[in-house]
């Protein structure tokens, strides 16, 4: 949490257009999945024990597709359309495992714009180092939505 931070919330529905696309870039880090592993304690070997791996089909450590799904979401947060938005439904097809260290790209487009429904739908593909597809997906979101007075206090902690 930020304290003592004022935020912007993101782009309000009126805002958003079809055709809108974002980009970005993530690299798989073990920080991260560390992170993701303590607080889910997932003790799967296959995202952690590389002997346990090697023995598999997939003969390195994975990464979560939770994980994934993680990243996807928190670009719907930050960025597209940011601040205040919150996912109500998405489908994810996970086509490829994703390694350690591996540099993801993730596409999002907006789909769709629903203003009498207060609601957007994003597609998103992720492609691996190699160009190949990853993952795929569609997510069904509310963007950020502005109440109609403001104190000056309302997001002193945002």
């Amino acid at each position: 949490m930020v304290l003592g931070k004022k935020r912007k919330l993101g782009r309000p529905i009126e805002e958003i257009n079809t055709g809108e696309k974002l980009t970005l870039t993530e690299k798989m880090e073990d920080k991260d999945l560390l992170l993701y592993l303590g607080l889910t304690n997932d003790a799967n070997p296959l995202y952690i024990q590389h002997d346990y791996a090697s023995m598999t089909p997939f003969k390195k450590p994975v990464v979560p597709a939770v994980m994934l799904s993680g990243f996807i979401t928190s670009a719907i947060s930050k960025y597209l359309p940011g601040p205040g938005s919150h996912v109500t439904k998405q489908h994810l097809d996970f086509h490829l495992p994703v390694y350690h260290y591996e540099v993801i790209q993730f596409f999002f487009e907006v789909k769709d714009v629903d203003a009498e429904q207060g609601r957007i739908r994003i597609s998103v593909e992720a492609f691996s180092e190699e160009e190949k597809l990853a993952a795929s997906g569609i997510l069904e979101v509310i963007p950020p939505i502005y109440p109609d007075s403001q104190d000056g206090l309302a997001f002193e902690n945002f």
